[in-house]
């Protein structure tokens, strides 16, 4: 499990990275994904390529951890970069994005797993199969995501193609929280807006008590896996 922020001239981009089978894919994204993205995107307007120039990130990301030695497992990607007063949220895999308007609860990225109808279609139609085991559904009888960096020997399925939406910041957008499904499994999108926003709009601000809250709510409904939270004011970006 991994977080990273990265700040370049203008834009900033901040990330948190769900590793599975080991912890190498989540610290090679965590180091490098960033800077791949903020590369491609430098200089882009229009949404269209904003968009385009964030995948080429993610797709150079794969790329290059899976040329490294020794590759193996994967890691799930929810990646937010703010630029220009303009919200770039990304993700490949079940780490997801949620921002709260006015206390309301809007999830800014879909996870990516293969119960999804039109991930389950992807996957069948290039030959792979998708079966349920103790009620979840898997890859291959495998993997329980569709997407990410890595997982090199699922790679013709699991895909590291992100899905982003791209907003204008204004008064109502009052933070977004980033975190992986240790937190979304066991706490809902306005469980955890309610939970986070006294600490976030309040007099008294303090976003690492409300990082710990979510996961300390989130352990004591038991999660065992692991549990990593990013809270990210928007206000200051106007």
């Amino acid at each position: 499990m991994s977080c990273s922020v990265a700040v370049c001239n203008s834009p900033a981009i901040f990330g948190v990275y769900d590793g599975h089978g080991g912890v190498k894919a989540a610290e090679f994204a965590a180091k490098n994904l960033d800077n791949n993205v903020l590369e491609k995107v430098v200089g882009k307007r229009d949404e269209c390529e904003i968009a385009d120039a964030v995948k080429r990130g993610y797709m150079a990301t794969d790329a290059a951890f899976l040329k490294e030695k020794d590759v193996k497992g994967g890691s799930c990607c929810v990646t937010a970069m703010v630029w220009n007063g303009n919200l770039v949220v990304a993700n490949a895999g079940d780490c997801r994005a949620v921002m709260s308007v006015g206390g309301v609860a809007q999830a800014l990225s879909s996870d990516h797993r293969p119960s999804r109808d039109d991930e389950r279609k992807r996957i069948e139609t290039t030959g792979g199969y998708v079966d349920t085991f103790h009620g979840v559904w898997r890859i291959q009888g495998s993997l329980a995501v569709s997407r990410g960096i890595g997982d090199a020997h699922l790679k013709k399925w699991v895909i590291a193609e992100p899905e982003t939406k791209i907003l204008r910041i204004d008064m109502d957008h009052e933070f977004l929280i980033l975190a992986s499904d240790g937190l979304w499994d066991k706490v809902s999108n306005q469980e955890a807006v309610d939970i986070a926003r006294p600490l976030c709009v309040g007099a008294e601000k303090s976003l690492l008590l409300a990082c710990k809250k979510l996961v300390d709510l989130s352990a004591s409904r038991g999660s065992s896996d692991d549990i990593s939270v990013m809270l990210i004011p928007l206000r200051q970006f106007i």
